[in-house]
C-alpha cells in the first residue's frame, strides 16, 4: 500500500490545520480533522483545487459514550480516483454543525437525512423536514439512545394477524405454523 499523496492533495492538507491522514487501502484516504470547524475550508480547497467535485454520501455515527456524533464526508475524484472519508466529531449537546449545500448541492439530502434520523441540526439548510418519518413524533430513531421495543410498547397495541387466507393456508400445512 502507498503511502505518498497524489500531488493535489499535499498542498491541500498543509493548508488546513488540525488534518491527520491515513491510507485505508490502496485507494482510499481516511482524513481526521481535530477541529470541526475547518472542514467546510477543507472541503472547499478539495473541490476547487484536487478536483473533488463528488460528494457520495455524509454518514452519522451516534457515539453516547462520548457524547458526540461523528459525520464522515464521502468525496470522490474522477481525477486522483482516491476515495476520501473526512471524519469530523462534535458535541451530542447541541448536536449543530454548518450546512454545506452550497458547496455539494447533494449535501442537503444527506443532511436532512442525518437530521430526521439523529436530530443533528445543520445550519443554513435549505430544508429540515422530515421525508421518511412524516407521521413521527418520537425522538431520532437512529441514536442509540432509542429503546425500539419501548417505544413499539408505549405508543402501539398489538393486534393478532389472522386472515383468513393465512388459516386456509395453515390448514393445508402451509404459512406459520408455530
Amino acid at each position: 500500500m502507498s503511502k505518498s499523496l497524489p500531488t493535489p492533495l499535499e498542498g491541500v492538507f498543509r493548508r488546513v490545520p488540525g488534518v491527520r491522514w491515513r491510507q485505508q487501502a490502496e485507494r482510499h484516504l481516511r482524513v481526521e480533522l481535530s477541529e470541526a470547524e475547518n472542514l467546510p475550508a477543507l472541503l472547499a480547497l478539495l473541490k476547487g483545487e484536487a478536483g473533488y467535485r463528488h460528494l457520495s454520501a455524509i454518514s452519522c455515527v451516534d457515539w453516547p459514550d462520548a457524547d458526540e456524533f461523528e459525520l464522515v464526508y464521502h468525496l470522490d475524484s474522477y481525477t486522483t480516483q482516491v476515495l476520501i472519508s473526512a471524519h469530523i466529531r462534535l458535541p451530542a449537546a447541541p448536536g449543530r454543525y454548518v450546512s454545506v449545500s452550497g458547496l455539494y448541492r447533494p449535501a442537503g439530502f444527506f443532511e436532512r437525512d442525518i437530521h430526521e434520523m439523529f436530530g443533528v441540526q445543520f445550519e443554513g439548510a435549505l430544508d429540515l423536514r422530515p421525508f421518511i418519518l412524516t407521521e413521527w413524533g418520537g425522538p431520532p430513531p437512529m441514536r442509540k439512545s432509542f429503546d425500539t421495543e419501548g417505544y413499539v410498547r408505549d405508543h402501539y397495541q398489538w393486534v393478532d394477524y389472522g386472515p383468513e387466507w393465512l388459516a386456509e393456508l395453515e390448514k393445508r400445512g402451509g404459512g406459520i405454523v408455530e
